[in-house]
Parts: C-alpha cells; sequence; structure tokens
C-alpha cells in the first residue's frame, strides 16, 4: 500500500494551513509518543479520526516529502548518549522539506520525564550535509539547554533519512500527529527500506491525544523508536541496541540493506560507558 491509497480518508478531512497549525500547536517543547504500524491499518485510524482532526493542506497537497540528515561526533556521542539512556540527550540534524526546497537546522533535547525541546535555524538547502554555517547556534542551543558542550569539536553526517508525511491538527487537544510512510535511510553505501511500515508520532504539551487513546483501545503501544538512533542500529550491527531491540527484532531485522552493512571497529561502543 502506499500513501496514494491514503487519499480517500485524507480528502475527508477539514483541511488547516501551515500558519495556522504553527500557532495552534507549534509544540517546541512537548512529549512524542511513537507507535509502528502497518501502513494497512492507517485508512481505518484515519477514517475514525476525520470528525476531529484537520489535515495540513498546502496547495491542495496533504502528503510531503521529507529528508533529514543526522550529524555526530567521530565517537558518536549523540547514538550512545541514546543506547545508553542518558539523562540529557541531543540530536542534530538539518531538515529539508522537498516539495518546497525549505531547510532547518534543529536540536532536539531530551529532558525529564520524556520531554522534547527543539531548537531550530533557517537554513540554506545547499547546506543541509553540513552543520558549519550553523555551528554557533548548536553549540549554544547545547549549552542552554545543559548538555555537555562538544568544545568545537567535528559534527558529520552519519545518516540520511527519507519519507513522506502528513500531519493532523486535533484543535480540542492542540496537539499534532504526524504519519510518516515510504521511510528509507542511509549510512554510508547501505541502504534500509522496511516495506509497508508506518511511524505515527504524537505530539502534545503533556496529556495523551485521543490518538494515543484510540491506539491504546485497539491494543497498539508506544514503540521505542528514533529515526536516527534506530536506523542507525538497524545498519550498523556493532553498535548497542538495547533501547530499541524489541522494535528492530519485529520490525527492521527481517529487512536486509542493499550494499554493504558497515561494521567499524568496536572502540566507539566503549565511548560512553
Amino acid at each position: 500500500m502506499t500513501t496514494t491509497t491514503l487519499a480517500p480518508a485524507l480528502a475527508g478531512m477539514a483541511p488547516v494551513g501551515l500558519a495556522e497549525l504553527v500557532e495552534r500547536a507549534a509544540l517546541q517543547t512537548r512529549v512524542d509518543r511513537k507507535y509502528v504500524l502497518p501502513v494497512e491499518a492507517l485508512p481505518r485510524l484515519l477514517d475514525h479520526l476525520a470528525p476531529h482532526a484537520r489535515v495540513l493542506d498546502i496547495d491542495g497537497e496533504r502528503t510531503f516529502r521529507y529528508r533529514s540528515v543526522y550529524f555526530d561526533t567521530p565517537r558518536l556521542d549523540s547514538y550512545h548518549r541514546a543506547a545508553y539512556r542518558r539523562r540529557r540527550r541531543f540530536k542534530v540534524r538539518t531538515r529539508t522539506y522537498l516539495d518546497s526546497a525549505e531547510c532547518w537546522l534543529e536540536v532536539k533535547i531530551s529532558g525529564a520525564r520524556g520531554s522534547i525541546t527543539k531548537h531550530r535555524l533557517p537554513y540554506r538547502p545547499d547546506d543541509g550535509d553540513t552543520v558549519r554555517p550553523g555551528r554557533r547556534f548548536v553549540d549554544e542551543a547545547l549549552e542552554r539547554e545543559s548538555v555537555a558542550p562538544l568544545a568545537g569539536g567535528p559534527l558529520d553526517p552519519v545518516l540520511v533519512t527519507d519519507y513522506r508525511r502528513t500531519t493532523l491538527l486535533l484543535p480540542e487537544s492542540a496537539s499534532r500527529v504526524t504519519i510518516d510512510t515510504a521511510l528509507s535511510w542511509r549510512h554510508g553505501d547501505a541502504e534500509l527500506t522496511p516495506a509497508g511500515l508506518a511511524v505515527v508520532e504524537t505530539k502534545t504539551a503533556s496529556a495523551a491525544s485521543p490518538v494515543d487513546r484510540v491506539l491504546w483501545q485497539r491494543g497498539v503501544r508506544p514503540a521505542r523508536i528514533s529515526k536516527y538512533a534506530t536506523g542507525l542500529a538497524a545498519l550498523r550491527l556493532d553498535l548497542p541496541d538495547a533501547p530499541w531491540r524489541r522494535t528492530l527484532r519485529r520490525h527492521f531485522r527481517g529487512t536486509t540493506p542493499a550494499g554493504p552493512v558497515p561494521t567499524t571497529p568496536t572502540h566507539q561502543e566503549a565511548s560512553c560507558v
């Protein structure tokens, strides 16, 4: 099933423009809950939400192409903080909206009780593969959030993700839901494209959203999945993967990556011990 199959369900929803979506549910500090579903389950979910949700609509389009490039230190500090569940974790990435050629440099900080704070800087799409023009912004964001500074060391592109995203606004709870399909990950020459996989993410100020409750009633529970960490763990078999092992076994390990799977020296795994 492709995203085209979702069009009838999305067509039944009222639209919302980007400016209104940001105004009503920007949620730069938020709680995220992620669910992994088969794409075949999405039309039923969307039909249930149609009376209560509005879908982001830009010039008649309701599903958009995204590309994210994730950056990390040579010792993979960002990855290892997540793998070992360090209290203050961070991600640095560029996100390009391929349909509009808009790009942002983003720093995401994981805090107490699952809260997420995101810092964003408008960025040139041509600079999407480097943090050099925005390195000062990255360091200031990490310092502001009390994450140990990286002392100006290198941040290199490590992983590229591509996917298609649909965004819903739930006005009553001022929450957002994103639905990602056609996901792929690239690390070096290796690529992973799980078939029929969708990632549904709810973004709320704190309390569970109506979508969370619907999924819980159907027996679907939040999954530990990170586009960066889970994707890199699926492509780098030498890395520690304890937080995502169940998700990897259930949804990724049966998928064979295209190209050689990197297996770099395991000194990186010991860097956060």
